[in-house]
C-alpha cells in the first residue's frame, strides 16, 4: 500500500466533514463526487446551487448527497458578520464591511471550521495563497502557543521512508520564535499525518558547533525554544543534514545526541533552503513530495496550488480530514 492509499484509507477510517469554498470551480466539482462517492469525507460545497448543478450534469458528476451553501443567502450570514466584525473592528472593520466580507466564500468557509459547523476547509484552485490565508488566520485563527502559519511536506522516497520537510512554501527568513513554531506545528503534523514518532533535527550548516555564525546561533535558540514550550518533543540541533541522516555520521559529529542518525522531520532554518532542499530530494532523488500542507492554525484550512488537479484536492482533502 502506497502513501496515498494510506492517506485515503485513513481518512475513510474517521470520517470528517470538509467545506470547500470553490464550489462553483469544476475540479472541486468532481473532486467532491469522488470523495462523497468513496465515503472519504464529507464535503459541502460553497457557491450558487444551480451553478453547481449546472456544472455538474456537464460533468457527469454525481452529487447527491453533498450540501450546496451560497453564503450570500445563508441564514448564518448576520450572525458571522456579528462576529468577524468584534474580531476585526479594532483593525478598522465597520459592520457593512464585516457583513460584505464574510459573503466572500474564503470567509463564510473559515467560519465554518471556526464554529465547528465543518471539521476542515480546503481552497486555492483559483484564489491566491495571501487569499486563502488571509482568511484561514483572521477567522480561524493560530494554535495555541503558536506563533505563525507555516507548510510541510511528506516526502516519500523510493524505498519507502516517510519524512517531513518544513518550511518549505510559507514563511521567508523565520525569527527564532517562528522557527521554534514551525518545529513544534511540524511535529504535530508528521505525528498526525505519517504516524510515527518525530526525531525533529533543527538543520544548519554546522552541527554541535563546528562553526560560529548568528544563523547558527538562530538555530540553536529556536530548538532552547522548543525545549522549553514542548519538552514532550525529541528535538536537536544544530545538526548538518548528514548528521541528521546517517547513524555513522550522526556518531561521530554528535555522539549522544538523541535525534542525530535518526531524524524523521527536517526543519531548515530557512525557506531558501527549505524549498531546495525538498526539490533537490524530489527531482534528483526521486522522492514523491506530498503537499505543502498548512499548519499551526486552530483547526485545518488547507491551500491548494491553483494548477492542482481533481487528485490533488482528494488528497488534500484527505489530508486535512486527519489531522482535523
Amino acid at each position: 500500500m502506497n502513501f496515498i492509499e494510506k492517506i485515503r484509507n485513513k481518512a475513510k477510517e474517521n470520517l470528517k466533514s470538509i467545506v470547500m469554498p470553490e464550489g462553483e470551480e469544476p475540479r472541486m466539482i468532481e473532486a467532491a463526487a469522488f470523495l462523497q462517492k468513496e465515503k472519504l469525507v464529507t464535503p459541502i460545497l460553497l457557491g450558487s446551487p444551480q451553478v453547481i448543478k449546472d456544472k455538474a450534469r456537464e460533468l457527469n458528476a454525481d452529487l447527491n448527497g453533498i450540501q450546496i451553501i451560497e453564503p450570500a443567502n445563508a441564514a448564518e450570514i448576520e450572525d458571522f458578520a456579528d462576529e468577524y466584525y468584534e474580531l476585526r473592528k479594532h483593525k478598522g472593520v465597520t459592520p457593512e464591511k464585516a457583513k460584505e466580507t464574510v459573503k466572500d466564500p474564503l470567509f463564510f468557509g473559515a467560519f465554518m471550521v471556526r464554529r465547528g459547523m465543518v471539521d476542515s476547509a480546503v481552497a486555492g484552485s483559483i484564489n491566491a495563497t495571501g487569499n486563502v490565508l488571509r482568511a484561514a488566520i483572521q477567522v480561524v485563527g493560530l494554535a495555541e502557543g503558536i506563533k505563525v502559519v507555516s507548510s510541510s511536506f511528506a516526502m516519500i522516497l523510493k524505498d519507502g521512508r516517510e519524512f517531513t520537510f518544513a518550511d518549505c512554501a510559507v514563511i521567508p527568513d523565520p525569527d527564532e520564535e517562528q522557527l521554534a513554531s514551525i518545529a513544534i506545528s511540524s511535529t504535530h503534523t508528521h505525528e498526525g499525518l505519517i504516524g510515527t514518532k518525530a526525531n525533529v533535527a533543527m538543520l544548519s550548516f554546522s552541527t554541535k558547533g563546528s562553526a560560529a555564525h548568528p544563523a547558527v546561533d538562530k538555530v540553536v535558540n529556536a530548538m532552547n525554544i522548543v525545549k522549553q514550550k514542548a519538552p514532550e518533543i525529541n528535538i536537536d540541533g544544530e545538526l548538518q543534514f548528514d548528521a541528521a541522516l546517517l547513524p555513522d555520521v550522526g556518531k561521530r559529529k554528535a555522539p549522544g545526541s538523541p535525534v542525530a542518525g535518526q531524524a524523521n522531520v527536517f526543519i531548515f532554518p530557512d525557506l531558501n533552503s527549505a524549498n531546495i532542499g525538498y526539490k533537490i530530494a524530489q527531482r534528483l532523488g526521486g522522492a514523491e513530495a506530498i503537499g505543502p500542507t498548512i499548519q499551526g492554525l486552530a483547526k485545518p484550512y488547507n491551500d491548494l496550488s491553483r494548477g492542482c488537479s481533481v487528485d490533488d484536492i482528494i488528497n488534500v482533502a484527505c489530508i486535512c480530514s486527519i489531522l482535523s
